[in-house]
C-alpha cells in the first residue's frame, strides 16, 4: 500500500517526528515591563452599555398577570422612598433616589458597590 493509498486519519509511518512549537508570549505587556497604567483604555471607552434603574419585583402568576389592565397596581418588594437599583447590564453597581433635572426624571447616587462586591455578585 502506498502513501497515498493510506487510509483517512492514519499516520504516515514517516511522519513520525515531533517537534516543539514556538509560540510569542501571550502577555508582551508584562515581558516589556508596561505598568498597567499604561494599558490603553481609550478602546473600550466609547463602548456603550445598558443602564437601567430598578424600582422593585413582584411575582405573580399568570392568572394574575393577564388579568391586568389599566388603573391595576401591582404591589413591588421595596418600601416607598426606599432607593432605586442601578444596574449595568444586569449587574448592580449602584443605588440611589429619583430626582428631577430639566423636567426629566435622573438618579442621585446615594451607594456604589465597590468592585469586589460586585465581582461576588457572579460566584
Amino acid at each position: 500500500m502506498s502513501a497515498t493509498d493510506a487510509e483517512p486519519n492514519q499516520p504516515d509511518a514517516e511522519s513520525n517526528e515531533v517537534e516543539k512549537a514556538d509560540f510569542d508570549a501571550l502577555d508582551q505587556n508584562a515581558e516589556a515591563g508596561a505598568a498597567p497604567s499604561d494599558v490603553n483604555l481609550e478602546v473600550v471607552l466609547n463602548v456603550n452599555v445598558n443602564l437601567a434603574l430598578e424600582v422593585g419585583r413582584t411575582s405573580i402568576s399568570v392568572r394574575e398577570l393577564l388579568q391586568l389592565n389599566q388603573g391595576s397596581v401591582v404591589e413591588l418588594d421595596r418600601l416607598a422612598g426606599e432607593p432605586l437599583d442601578v444596574l449595568i447590564n444586569g449587574t448592580l453597581v449602584a443605588r440611589g433616589e429619583v430626582v428631577v433635572v430639566n423636567d426629566k426624571y435622573g438618579i442621585r447616587l446615594t451607594d456604589v458597590i465597590s468592585p469586589s462586591e460586585r465581582i461576588k455578585q457572579f460566584q
